[in-house]
């Protein structure tokens, strides 16, 4: 084994390296909008819960649940902004 095939097997695993960090990251990235989307989901039941007793609701469906998941409390904000709006 020369040092020529143990610079490209270096060179090798850097790139696998590389590839599966790239694989990785965007995997990332769809399972904490999953998550964000169900604690979301959850937060506008909860919201709805109490809303109830003021005659507040607001659906839940995917779409809201990502924005309030993503926003938070400002996303359900937002979303009572809108329901009146529109």
């Amino acid at each position: 084994m020369g040092l020529g095939s143990i610079f490209y097997y270096v060179i090798g695993l850097f790139l696998l390296y590389i590839v599966g960090f790239l694989l990785v990251w965007p995997i990332k990235k769809i399972v904490k909008l999953i998550g964000n989307g169900i604690l979301g989901g959850l937060t506008l039941m909860l919201f709805n819960f109490a809303g109830k007793f003021f005659g507040l609701s607001i659906a839940i469906n995917p779409l809201n649940a990502i924005i309030v998941g993503f926003l938070g409390v400002p996303g359900v904000i937002l979303l009572l902004i809108l329901q009146i709006i529109l």
